[in-house]
């Protein structure tokens, strides 16, 4: 089977709706990410600026942006039936159409969370030290999910079934990923994890 554009995959789905059955099937990892992660800034009582790196329909950018603290929520993303997703369903937060491998950000950010993107780059550590040296303002903290990894056997047959290009790595080579970024108090743990799921792979590290 030729492969697809991982953009022209997920522009069909969100065309076909399926783009609110990935917000529901990625809800509970994502609430355990961004409670991690916005409960640091609510403990420092510091305002901040939010990415959601591959927004989808930008579920994730409403819900943190309804956050007192938030004072930017952004969203990109490849598939522009899903930015056109994020856009009809209004509000003030600012959705970005761009190829996120070649994406500069106009601004630096405080928080940037992923779900689900990284392994569909072309260069996942070059996005990654991307990020810690120019995406992040100084403190900043970076925080992804990823549900395809080497320890997560349910995974391994998605790429042939998706029919799009995914690169498979384990934990600790996401961890290392992290580390050689220069990301500095690297974490893993898993969410949403229940005996039928080995749950999503969280990893966060911070500028």
């Amino acid at each position: 089977m030729e492969m697809q554009k991982a953009v022209d995959v997920f522009g069909t789905w969100a065309e076909q709706g399926k783009d609110i059955g990935m917000e529901k099937g990625h809800s509970a990892a994502v609430s355990e990410m961004l409670d991690f992660a916005v409960k640091e800034r609510e403990y420092l009582n510091e305002k901040f600026s939010f990415l959601d790196l591959g927004c989808g329909n930008g579920w994730v950018v409403r819900d943190i942006a309804k956050n007192s603290l938030c004072i930017d929520a952004h969203g990109i993303d490849g598939a522009t039936q899903m930015i056109a997703n994020a856009r009809e369903r209004g509000g003030s937060e600012e959705y970005i159409l761009s190829n996120i491998d070649e994406y500069e950000p106009a601004q630096g950010y405080d928080l940037i969370h992923s779900m689900e993107v990284l392994y569909y780059l072309e260069d996942p550590a070059y996005i990654l030290k991307k990020i810690a040296s120019s995406w992040l303002n100084e403190a900043g903290r970076l925080i992804v999910g990823i549900d395809l990894y080497y320890e997560n056997s349910d995974s391994h047959s998605w790429e042939e079934k998706v029919g799009t290009r995914m690169l498979m790595f384990k934990e600790t080579e996401w961890i290392n990923f992290f580390k050689q970024a220069g990301f500095n108090d690297v974490k893993s743990w898993r969410a949403n994890q229940s005996k039928d799921w080995a749950g999503t792979l969280v990893l966060t590290g911070k500028k």
